[in-house]
């Protein structure tokens, strides 16, 4: 399936949700920030895609006590995907586990979650957003550039020194000037 996403905002208890209107779905896909009571998702979701090698494991108390610095993206009042604004430092953050159910792959819901992500990330005056994911060209379509891991040194010193696939990391690291986005809308 194919259809144009296009964002909308409204409120919701005080917390901005975006509605990515697909026009060919069924179902509208809702945006929204996750709550701690979203955390038992946020945990499954996951897991479940843990077997493919694609994300890092996150166990549940750290969900719990992250869940409001992720997005969810919602069909009918089930959470379908999710991703994690985590600030690295005070100048760069990262997009972290950005997971969609395999029933809504396709549709424009990762899409929809990495756009909402990057509008957040410029809101909170984040200057660089960067990203690792083993498929690239959903960010570079957004203007993200691939660059050498060690160009995001923030990521390699919390996660990468002590992860198993260092040095043989399989992911692409993807970087967004949150800058040059700003000037050119």
């Amino acid at each position: 399936m194919t259809g144009t996403t296009a964002l909308t905002t409204t409120q919701r208890e005080s917390a901005p949700t975006f509605v990515a209107a697909e026009t060919d779905r069924l179902e509208p896909i809702t945006i929204q920030s996750a709550s701690i009571a979203d955390a038992e998702r946020l945990y499954d979701l996951i897991t479940n895609q843990l077997a493919q090698g694609h994300l890092l494991p996150r166990e549940l108390p750290e969900l719990k006590a992250h869940a409001t610095r992720f997005f969810v993206a919602t069909a009918d009042n089930v959470i379908v995907g999710c991703g994690d604004l985590a600030p690295l430092s005070p100048t760069v953050a990262e997009i972290r586990s950005l997971v969609v159910e395999v029933s809504h792959r396709g549709m424009g819901v990762g899409t929809s979650l990495i756009k909402v992500i990057i509008m957040q990330a410029h809101e909170r005056h984040f200057s660089h957003l960067c990203a690792f994911t083993h498929e690239p060209a959903p960010f570079v379509q957004m203007g993200f550039s691939v660059v050498p891991h060690l160009w995001i040194p923030e990521k390699v010193k919390s996660d990468c020194l002590t992860c198993d696939r260092f040095r043989r990391c399989e992911q692409r690291a993807m970087r967004l000037n949150l800058r040059s986005v700003a000037s050119s809308r």
